[in-house]
């Protein structure tokens, strides 16, 4: 069942509900990223590209920014919850396979 488009919500109780399952949505979704960053220290690993790969960090976050700005999110909020994500992810990466590597 589609959620109900916010303006036509009329109390808190159901605002929160429609919230709720989209907090739920979220956490599925960034499970499944996770689990495709685990990946990355092996891949890599192998092919020799730094944890920390400065050109493709800034990537991320220009494609994210152009997604928030097209779906109208606050794209500074979307840039700091990605930085966010990818810190985390390199300080993972860097504990498995080091600091050393190309800009991959």
């Amino acid at each position: 069942m589609p959620r109900p488009s916010p303006d036509t919500i009329e109390s808190m109780a159901d605002l929160r509900v429609c919230i709720d399952k989209i907090d739920s949505e979220l956490v599925a979704l960034l499970a499944e990223r996770e689990r495709y960053t685990d990946r990355a220290p092996d891949l890599k690993a192998r092919e020799g590209i730094a944890a920390r790969a400065p050109r493709r960090v800034e990537a991320v976050l220009a494609n994210v920014e152009d997604k928030a700005r097209a779906e109208g999110l606050d794209t500074e909020l979307a840039r700091a919850i990605w930085t966010l994500m990818i810190e985390t992810v390199i300080a993972r990466e860097e504990r498995v396979i080091g600091k050393e590597g190309i800009d991959g």
